[in-house]
């Protein structure tokens, strides 16, 4: 606790990098809206922001470790927030081209904004999660900090997914450049914590080489391996519940709210797991991680299944807020969509949990095993695909059947995966 206390300016500024990631990554679910809606686009093609974001994480995932080992948390952070500048001004300029006369071009552009972003979000998260378990001193405390990080977090999600709601208002016309504001606001973002990291004093623990020869050492450890596997899918749960369901209430074929709408109802999704980790970081000191995503996982399969079979044509007002006039809406959706937003509440604790449980008794590979949990995130674009090209077989709902095939790994990785079989404490 004292270790807290004399560093709480480094803890603050940690859990405000872990509010910006959300922002910029939520970006790319509203942009699949756009894009969808830009042509005879398919599901798949739809999630190109997405696939772009989360493959560079596959990319910079060990090398972001390696940045760590050689210039500390804070100066990695700049440099992070150096490139995600650069990829936010890509992805604005790519809706500065004329997509009637070459949309590959304004694809391709915005694909590589987004993957540039995408690295940055990475580096970001392998300073922001290891650096509040450190403060925490691990174990529980570590937890409950990383949960405290995560509230920060689905705050700044709600805000972006408000935001995109209100600039895209009917899908089916909107650009990309009328995203441009959203852009602006993620690009000063990223200017104003590059300022206050830079004159920020952080007191950091002394970092172990981080050798590519450690990952042999960091897999050995099976709970870590398997760990990694759950975040993978755990990827495609957070992400595609809010997305798919975007999807679907937008999709003209379909429900065909108008996108305002439907920002807002998603953004309770978001506002979900701001409640869920409310309360994660409230008992994280008290319950164990295991318990946690123990339970969650199970309510998330019960949630999604019942969403699924769900009759059709009974609905429920689901609320949403609109912060433009400050009024309380209420749009009748499906009562098993109703369902699928309630899962922001189970995916509020998951990330840090499975990430506390993960790197526990790694000892000296926690460095390197950091970088490799992190590159497991660019599930998320696989999870995407998959689910995408079910929906373009099949449908929306059905879909969701990779939903529950993800929920159903990280249930058995709680229960049986992450007990911990030897320990390196070095």
């Amino acid at each position: 606790m004292a270790q807290q206390t004399k560093q709480w300016g480094a803890i603050a500024v940690m859990i405000a990098l872990f509010a910006m990631i959300a922002f910029v990554t939520n970006l790319c679910t509203p942009m699949a809206t756009i894009i969808k809606n830009q042509g005879e686009i398919s599901n798949v093609l739809a999630q190109i922001g997405n696939y772009g974001n989360f493959v560079a994480y596959l990319v910079m995932g060990i090398p972001a470790g390696m940045l760590i080992s050689k210039f500390g948390y804070k100066k990695t952070a700049l440099i992070g927030l150096a490139v995600g500048s650069a990829g936010i001004l890509i992805q604005w300029y790519s809706g500065q081209l004329n997509a009637q006369e070459n949309l590959g071009l304004v694809f391709g552009v915005y694909l590589i904004g987004a993957f540039i972003a995408g690295l940055c979000m990475c580096i970001l998260n392998c300073v922001v999660n290891p650096m509040l378990n450190i403060l925490g001193g691990g174990g529980n405390t570590g937890n409950q900090l990383i949960q405290i990080g995560g509230v920060f977090n689905s705050s700044a999600a709600v805000a972006c997914y408000i935001v995109m709601g209100a600039l895209i208002a009917d899908a089916t016309k909107a650009k990309i450049a009328d995203a441009t504001p959203a852009l602006m606001i993620a690009l000063a973002i990223f200017v104003i914590a590059f300022v206050i990291i830079l004159f920020t004093k952080i007191e950091e623990p002394e970092q172990a080489p981080v050798r590519v020869d450690l990952i042999a050492g960091a897999m050995s450890h099976r709970h870590f391996a398997l760990g990694m596997l759950a975040i993978f899918t755990y990827m495609g749960v957070e992400v595609g519940v809010p997305n798919f369901v975007q999807q679907y209430l937008s999709d003209p074929k379909g429900m065909h709210i108008p996108s305002a709408t439907v920002g807002l109802l998603v953004a309770v999704y978001w506002f979900m797991m701001l409640i869920g980790r409310f309360v994660g970081a409230s008992i994280g000191s008290k319950v164990s991680s295991r318990a946690m995503v123990t339970s969650v996982s199970i309510a998330t399969l019960c949630l999604v299944l019942f969403g699924m079979y769900a009759p059709t044509d009974i609905f429920v007002n689901f609320p949403g807020v609109d912060w433009g006039k400050l009024e309380l809406i209420w749009q009748p959706i499906p009562v098993g969509i109703f369902s699928f937003l309630l899962v922001g509440l189970c995916t509020s604790v998951m990330w840090g949990a499975i990430f506390n449980m993960a790197v526990e008794g790694l000892g000296k590979y926690t460095a390197i095993a950091s970088g490799l949990f992190m590159t497991m995130v660019f599930g998320c674009a696989v999870m995407m695909a998959i689910q995408g090209y079910v929906a373009d077989l099949t449908d929306y709902i059905t879909s969701f059947w990779v939903v529950v095939a993800c929920a159903a790994y990280i249930l058995f990785y709680a229960l049986v995966g992450s007990r911990v079989s030897k320990r390196s404490d070095v």
